[in-house]
């Protein structure tokens, strides 16, 4: 007798997900856009089929960044006085997690960032600062620390990610040496009211346009794990591609307590190692870059991460700490990767080159295998 049931048709064998797998890595390395559905597969992709996808990946990543690491150090220059509602960050109006909360550091203090970017040969200073906007007043005051650091150090890149960026800011810090500039889009334009509710998806677009029309290098990534979609990881993705962004931070969620999405729990190391996959294949010539829960989330496969990524932060994060700088570069170095600029003096402890400028955020730390380390 048969049953009346429909059987499920099987799945395919994982060596034709390998022939799928090389040609999405041909497309990319063509310059050829993923369709729709390839994007959702490779995010659907069992772990079986892992190893196939970690090697077509890599011959894209290896293709534009060869086995070069860029590290990134961030220092978190204004903190906890954003009046915006964003569930996902501690520093927003809505948030009662206890962290710091102070104006502008002094020069002396930004400079202090710097000097420690520069010891542990990070090729990238990311100065970062809570609020809506900054003020013009502020504007100068940062633009004065960073005329210093770019004599001191020229060739260290300056970042910075200061909110809404008007013309007149944009030019003044660009003037001073400024490189680059973050404004994420974190996720996509269908979910975005989801999270924030105090501006709209269209307000960060104009930044990111205005931040481009300056000259700068755009900067802007996303935040996952905040409950959306595999559609909408895919639309965010093809929209940073579409924008033409040189750099991509992918951040997975920490769900702080005392945020709106504390307790939220929808990531999986396997998960996050698919949408950094993801990402180098759809932007194969952007930077991309292992940001924040890297420690809580990817765990004990950040090593095979970097078989996409090419950049990472090293050290602390904003309103938390991360794992000991010592230990991402032997991660680094263990690979077989090489570090942008070159490794640390030997036998000299990274964490004593953590940002000084931040507290040490006693109020969240990262349970790993380093008492000195800490959770993005």
């Amino acid at each position: 007798m048969h049953s009346s049931r429909r059987s499920r048709p099987p799945r395919r064998p994982a060596k034709d997900f390998s022939a799928l797998a090389v040609r999405l890595a041909e497309k990319s390395l063509r310059g050829s856009p993923l369709s729709r559905a390839e994007a959702r597969r490779v995010l659907a992709c069992t772990a079986q089929e892992m190893p196939a996808l970690l090697s077509a990946v890599f011959r894209v990543r290896r293709a534009f960044f060869g086995r070069k690491v860029k590290l990134h150090f961030l220092a978190n220059i204004q903190s906890g006085v954003c009046p915006e509602d964003c569930a996902y960050c501690s520093q927003s109006r809505v948030s009662k997690a206890p962290v710091e909360r102070y104006r502008l550091l002094p020069p002396r203090q930004i400079l202090g960032a710097a000097e420690n970017a520069v010891r542990w040969k990070a090729s990238r200073l990311c100065l970062v600062a809570s609020g809506r906007q900054f003020s013009q007043t502020d504007a100068v005051s940062l633009a004065g620390a960073i005329r210093t650091i770019k004599r001191r150090h020229p060739r260290l890149e300056i970042c910075c990610s200061l909110g809404f960026l008007p013309e007149p800011q944009a030019r003044l810090l660009r003037d001073a040496g400024v490189e680059a500039y973050n404004h994420n889009l974190n996720t996509s334009e269908r979910f975005y009211r989801s999270i924030c509710s105090t501006h709209g998806y269209a307000e960060r677009l104009e930044t990111i346009a205005r931040a481009r029309a300056a000259g700068f290098h755009v900067c802007s990534g996303a935040v996952f794990g905040m409950g959306e979609t595999p559609d909408d990881v895919v639309r965010v993705a093809f929209h940073l591609r579409k924008l033409g962004v040189e750099s991509i931070p992918v951040n997975f969620l920490i769900p702080v307590p005392g945020t709106p999405l504390e307790g939220r729990e929808s990531l999986t190391p396997l998960l996050c190692l698919k949408i950094l996959c993801l990402f180098r294949l759809v932007c194969p010539r952007s930077a991309l870059r292992i940001a924040g829960g890297r420690e809580l989330h990817l765990r004990s496969l950040q090593p095979l991460a970097l078989f996409a990524a090419n950049a990472m932060f090293v050290g602390d994060y904003l309103t938390t700490g991360g794992a000991a700088a010592q230990r991402d570069i032997e991660m680094i170095q263990d690979m077989g990767f090489e570090i942008l600029g070159g490794a640390p003096p030997e036998g000299k402890a990274c964490v004593a080159g953590r940002v000084k400028v931040i507290s040490s955020r006693k109020a969240f730390r990262w349970a790993g295998p380093s008492s000195a380390g800490a959770a993005s």
